[in-house]
């Protein structure tokens, strides 16, 4: 008798192996974080910090972008900006040039002047907007664009500067959950490609307006869909090299994903920072 044909064997999905990116970061020791007023719905001055704990979980962090081959370094801290450590919303970097920030809220405004006065003497020339802009927590490049938040703390005008600035298509993108006032704690960039101007992304879909996820969902198809949970962990506020993310330990569901899409996770616990409505990222300026 004939042999029967055999079955074809289902090939198993492998994820392509990513590669890391040797990326220069700026911070700012958390010497005298604190929670002194509330600005966002995450503070409340009633809830004690651990100064103490928010040093050693500042301080993994560095080790952690050390260890992966990041190079790190630190703007000095104001006795007076409690929330100075939260670096990323100091200016957003792209190719050498600097759009710096003009904050929302009266009581960080005088933190723009420190990271101004570091740019400069490394060398920047940093561009002052004149609308109401903080950086990297609002502002994120993404292949060939610029996404951009609004809704909280950064307004249309600015996405307009910063289009000027850069000459970079700048995507506006509303946010409508005030525990994600910011950007960069409903989305960030896990990969770019190379030469295409592709980037990968994560996100959560109920921290946008109808129209922004829409946006979102044509723009990257292929995106990482987070829940609440996790982005309430903090686990969009996440920093990755292209292979490596440092991401919220909490956020496990989201981690699950990532191993699953062939990304390393790298768990950091920031918990102390999260009293002030800030994470990894927020505490990350990245220097591109």
């Amino acid at each position: 008798m004939p042999r029967k044909p055999r079955k074809k064997r289902r090939e198993r999905s492998v994820p392509k192996s990513r590669v890391s990116r040797p990326r220069r970061y700026l911070v700012c020791e958390p010497r005298h974080f604190d929670v002194r007023y509330a600005i966002n719905p995450w503070m409340s001055a009633d809830i004690p910090v651990d100064t103490a704990l928010a040093g050693r979980q500042w301080e993994a962090l560095m080790s952690a972008y050390r260890d992966h081959g990041h190079t790190v370094e630190t703007v000095p801290p104001v006795a007076t900006l409690p929330d100075m450590v939260f670096a990323a919303n100091s200016a957003l970097v792209v190719g050498g040039r600097v759009f710096g920030s003009s904050f929302h809220a009266p009581q960080r405004r005088p933190e723009s002047v420190e990271y101004e006065t570091w740019f400069k003497a490394a060398g920047y020339d940093v561009y002052r907007p004149e609308a109401p802009c903080e950086g990297e927590g609002d502002l994120i490049p993404a292949g060939r664009y610029i996404l951009a938040g609004t809704g909280f703390r950064t307004t249309p005008a600015a996405h307009r500067e910063v289009q000027e600035f850069f000459g970079v298509p700048t995507i506006g993108l509303q946010l409508v959950d005030p525990y994600f006032y910011h950007l960069d704690t409903a989305l960030f960039v896990l990969e770019e490609t190379a030469g295409t101007g592709e980037a990968h992304v994560a996100y959560y879909p109920g921290a946008f307006s109808t129209g922004s996820r829409e946006v979102l969902r044509r723009l990257f198809p292929d995106a990482v869909l987070a829940t609440r949970d996790d982005a309430l962990a903090f686990g969009l506020n996440s920093v990755s090299d292209g292979r490596h993310v440092f991401v919220a330990p909490q956020a496990t569901g989201l981690i699950d994903q990532l191993s699953a899409h062939g990304y390393v996770p790298v768990p950091v616990d920031l918990s102390e920072f999260h009293k002030a409505g800030g994470g990894i990222k927020c505490c990350t300026q990245e220097i591109r």
